[in-house]
């Protein structure tokens, strides 16, 4: 059978490219490497557990009647209703550079603004007038990059503000080394700081298996365990593809979303060069009830740095625990409190160092163990003790995202060059997903759509 559109990879960006796509031409398939769907916003059993991968906060939270924010369209773009879905807000968050200063926000941006006025009351006319500047830039027209942190300190004057501001937007969603690209920025400031943060009342099973129905719902397929080692094409135009199992499928167009490198892999056997990435642990701490009374109960992200300088780079060790992202997934106004409870906390780490040692099964597990250890030692530090209430712990490393997603050096931002318009040269082959340039969930979800409107439809 041939395909009208095949696309690969079964993350949200293609999950809702694939949704657009099919509401209107009927046999879409998804080709999906993993057994389950969601690429980096997935789950996994531990002990008959559900635990979530990925998922910290969506972004770009808006209220129904805002019918032009992203969230709105998206659901409209995907014919899914809102009343369909039960969004829970973040109480508060928080990014606080030790003995130094904190910054609160939420979703109401007024708490932000609040605060710069009280803890920095010199820079907040400059602030406004930052916010001035962003109202002016269209940060989807194609650009080459530009400092976002040359243009926050020229702008507020302040150093310290500068990379308070920085450090979530960065966490969620910069692939260049201490610093930011301008465009980038503006996104992730709106979707962070103006719009706020939420999540689905379900788990992000729940979720997805709401995704896959309705797409199913207009015809679409999808194949998982199905890897792809091979775009077939002729002349700058794709004819179909490869799997891993020798099967060869045919289709009309291909839209990928596992990353630019990553698919100019699969066209060419000749090397690709590629541009320095970043990579990340994580360590899920599953603890009893006992402990939440303990624990911040109205914090639901706490973004963190402990060194006098704020450094968001490949640590030259395993991992850098100086600074990172501290979630407490059960902290959203309307989250049904249960028994248990996490804490899951987020690091910049050295691909390099773990792929060494990633063969040498004991020597990785060791050093997974030496790793939640220091984690745990970092974030009671900072949000209390918690260590006598831990029933569960897991990380997983860079080499943990290669494997289960594909990502080069497993570094979920992709590629420090992005490809805005989604063309990569071939005729009938566009690119979605993170090195589109969209960031976030939402973003990434509006990228999938957003290249189904321009490069796909119009062809089908």
């Amino acid at each position: 059978m041939k395909f009208p559109l095949l696309v690969i990879g079964g993350g949200l960006s293609g999950i809702a490219a694939a949704i657009r796509a099919a509401r209107f031409v009927p046999d879409v398939l998804i080709l999906e490497k993993h057994s389950r769907i969601g690429g980096l916003n997935s789950y996994f059993y531990r002990n008959k557990t559900l635990f979530e991968t990925g998922l910290h906060a969506i972004t770009n939270y808006a209220p129904p009647e805002e019918k032009t924010a992203p969230l709105n369209r998206l659901l409209r773009q995907l014919k899914l209703k809102r009343k369909d879905f039960s969004f829970c807000q973040q109480y508060q968050s928080e990014v606080t550079f030790l003995d130094t200063q904190s910054l609160l926000f939420s979703n109401d941006f007024s708490l932000l603004e609040t605060q710069i006025h009280e803890k920095f009351p010199d820079c907040i006319d400059k602030f406004q007038r930052l916010l001035i500047f962003l109202d002016t830039l269209d940060p989807f027209l194609p650009a080459p990059f530009r400092s976002a942190k040359t243009l926050l300190t020229e702008v507020l004057g302040d150093k310290l503000l500068t990379e308070m501001l920085l450090c979530p937007l960065m966490y969620y969603g910069s692939s260049h080394e201490n610093d930011m690209d301008l465009n980038q920025f503006a996104i992730m400031f709106q979707a962070i700081y103006q719009q706020g943060m939420f999540r689905p009342q379900t788990t992000i099973k729940e979720f997805l298996d709401q995704l896959i129905t309705h797409y199913l719902s207009f015809g679409g397929k999808i194949k998982k365990n199905s890897k792809v080692i091979k775009i077939l094409h002729k002349n700058k135009t794709v004819v179909g593809v490869e799997l891993h199992s020798g099967e060869i499928i045919e289709c009309d167009n291909i839209l990928s979303t596992i990353g630019n490198d990553e698919t100019q892999r699969l066209i060419s056997s000749e090397p690709v060069t590629l541009l320095p990435r970043l990579g990340f642990t994580e360590t899920i701490f599953r603890l009893k009830a006992d402990d939440r009374l303990k624990l911040p109960e109205k914090k639901t992200i706490v973004f963190f740095n402990t060194s006098e300088k704020f450094s968001y780079k490949k640590p030259t060790d395993y991992v850098d625990y100086s600074s990172g992202v501290i979630c407490f997934p059960a902290n959203f106004k309307g989250i049904e409190k249960k028994s248990h409870f996490e804490i899951r906390a987020t690091h910049l780490a050295n691909y390099a160092k773990w792929k060494a040692i990633s063969t040498d099964k004991k020597a990785y597990a060791d050093q997974k163990v030496v790793s939640s250890y220091k984690t745990l030692t970092c974030l009671q530090n900072i949000v209390g003790n918690f260590s006598s209430n831990i029933v569960y712990e897991n990380t997983f490393t860079p080499i943990t995202i290669e494997r289960y997603t594909a990502k080069i050096d497993g570094a979920v931002y992709g590629s420090p060059q992005k490809v805005k318009d989604g063309d990569i040269g071939f005729s009938n082959l566009f690119l979605a997903g993170t090195d589109q340039g969209f960031l976030g969930i939402i973003g990434s979800m509006l990228s999938g759509v957003s290249i189904v409107n321009k490069h796909v439809l119009p062809k089908l």
